[in-house]
């Protein structure tokens, strides 16, 4: 629409009896409204001396005309008062003052823009590219402006300097952008911003945007994106209204955009049709708009998944360097109707730096450390949380080791032993070992006792999958490296990193209480699982 036409917005409301009139701009001769009686055009019910001469930033008349309100419109356009009788919903950035039950015409040109300063255009998010693994941009949408892939190159710059895929920052900053990326499922994305914003602002979004994916798709890797790719549209569509967040909430976006099935594509392929849906989705109208309404289950179920991922780097003696734990809270929730449920801890002080869902009451939280909240339906995450403590994390595995190169000989020793320690007798299963090896070593001839192991010459990287570690006999994995001829000793050992899971035990010790459901006569069926599992576990050597 261009900016010197006018544009026409017919809006109702439901406002107080007590309103009185409405505020319509006039000065410039605005053309006739057709949703309004033309008794109120252009026509005034209050003195001049009443009424406002420059509104912007100045004051005007509330519904009783004796209290002054603040009204935003642009200068070099006057206001008339007129009544007038019924109709919905006004724009936020347009103060007018207005009577219960009326019809009312909101004329805007291109001044608006000069006096209206509660949305700066700059500051939101202009477009997204999708990376894959190998640097190459598969996905691109734009929502502000078109912004050339150009501008991705200092984003490759910084992936290059990078040592690891991980370690590119966040936050890029180019002569005329901001680039904010996130890493998921080997894929950046890349969300491009024209002047500063909160950067945690455009991270949780594109992580809402990962998590949407993975909702609809089961998985979120290129090549489900570009099965997909008419639904990933629809749905950066509707999760971004002209830069900004709109709707991310998932129950909301599957009314509005039907997740792909096999048989609704093949009827979309063959009548034309889209995903999106014919109505508007209910629960963005009420107060719990994270679920929908009229839910109903054969199966009432609930489960919850505690998760805990240990970061740790442990020194040459196997004295703990630093240790923290980065967990999670995901829920499954299938129940019929409006259920509220309750989610007590046997011991809730460990949850100290805590982030929830929008769905959970803070305030009964802070008084009485009891999680209390009506679900969405289906799978969200309900919590996370962080304990920094080194006194309050067991490292659940413990690594014995012996490599050594000497100086002016062309073999090194390798011998690697690992155990479980403080498991509460749990298995300690998928262990996965790595180490990048010095450049000098040529090959390495070891001999594992359990599981089987590889070295790329090429890389230097060392992999021995383990498997599920026997307490009654540990497995090691011993041999010798064949070094270049004439190299000089390694100047630093290599470092062990290592994978592991241990299935129904939470590290830090945290156990669910019992759970709870309140608003809903019928008993659900309720299961708790915990894991651990290995995140950036490092032991230098």
């Amino acid at each position: 629409m261009g900016d010197d036409l006018w544009t026409f917005i017919v809006a109702s409301v439901m406002l107080p009896q007590t309103l009185s009139a409405v505020v319509v701009p006039t000065g410039v001769g605005p053309p006739k409204c057709p949703s309004a009686p033309q008794s109120i055009v252009g026509r005034s019910l209050i003195s001049k001396a009443q009424r406002p001469r420059n509104v912007v930033g100045k004051k005007g008349f509330d519904h009783a005309g004796a209290h002054p309100v603040m009204v935003t419109m642009p200068p070099k356009v006057g206001l008339t008062v007129a009544p007038v009788s019924s109709a919905p919903r006004i724009p936020a950035d347009h103060a007018v003052v207005m009577k219960r039950h009326f019809w009312f015409c909101l004329i805007k040109k291109k001044i608006l823009g000069s006096g209206r300063k509660n949305r700066d255009p700059a500051k939101m998010i202009h477009s997204l590219f999708l990376v894959n693994a190998s640097g190459d941009i598969f996905l691109e949408k734009h929502w502000k402006s078109v912004v050339s892939r150009s501008v991705c190159d200092y984003f490759f710059e910084a992936l290059e300097r990078a040592t690891e895929p991980e370690n590119v920052p966040p936050v890029i900053p180019t002569p005329h952008h901001y680039l904010i990326n996130v890493l998921r499922h080997r894929i950046y994305f890349v969300a491009v911003i024209q002047s500063e914003v909160p950067p945690l602002f455009v991270i949780e979004f594109l992580h809402r945007v990962v998590d949407t994916f993975q909702d609809y798709f089961g998985v979120c890797t290129e090549a489900a994106i570009k099965d997909n790719v008419v639904v990933v549209y629809e749905l950066l569509e509707e999760m971004l209204d002209n830069g900004f967040p709109l709707a991310t909430e998932s129950n909301i976006l599957k009314e509005l955009i039907k997740p792909p099935t096999i048989l609704r594509t093949v009827v979309n392929t063959i009548t034309g049709s889209t995903n999106v849906g014919e109505q508007l989705p209910t629960g963005q109208l009420s107060v719990v708009p994270w679920r929908r309404t009229g839910v109903k289950y054969t199966n009432n179920e609930a489960y919850f998944d505690v998760v805990e991922e240990i970061d740790a780097i442990i020194d040459k003696s196997g004295s703990t360097i630093t240790a923290e734990i980065q967990g999670v809270i995901d829920a499954c929730v299938k129940l019929t109707g409006m259920p509220d449920l309750t989610l007590s801890f046997m011991n809730p002080r460990l949850l100290d730096d805590v982030s929830f869902h929008p769905c959970v009451r803070f305030k009964r939280w802070e008084a009485e450390r009891i999680l209390s909240f009506i679900p969405p339906d289906g799978n969200f995450r309900l919590l996370s949380y962080h304990v920094s403590s080194q006194n309050l994390v067991a490292i659940p595995v413990y690594v014995k080791h012996n490599i050594s190169f000497r100086e002016g000989s062309s073999q090194g020793r390798f011998e690697l032993t690992l155990g479980p320690k403080q498991t509460m007798g749990k298995a300690v299963e998928s262990v996965l070992v790595s180490s990048q090896l010095p450049r000098g070593v040529l090959n390495a001839n070891l001999n594992p006792s359990q599981g089987t192991y590889t070295f790329d010459p090429v890389t230097k990287l060392l992999s021995w999958d383990v498997g599920k570690i026997n307490p009654q006999k540990l497995p090691s994995l011993k041999g010798s490296m064949s070094l270049q001829a004439g190299a000089s000793k390694p100047d630093e050992n290599p470092t062990i990193n290592i994978q592991f899971k241990i299935q129904q035990l939470a590290i830090s010790g945290l156990k669910v209480n019992r759970l709870d459901m309140y608003g809903e006569k019928y008993k659900p069926f309720k299961g708790i699982k915990y894991m651990t599992k290995a995140g950036k576990f490092q032991v230098r050597t």
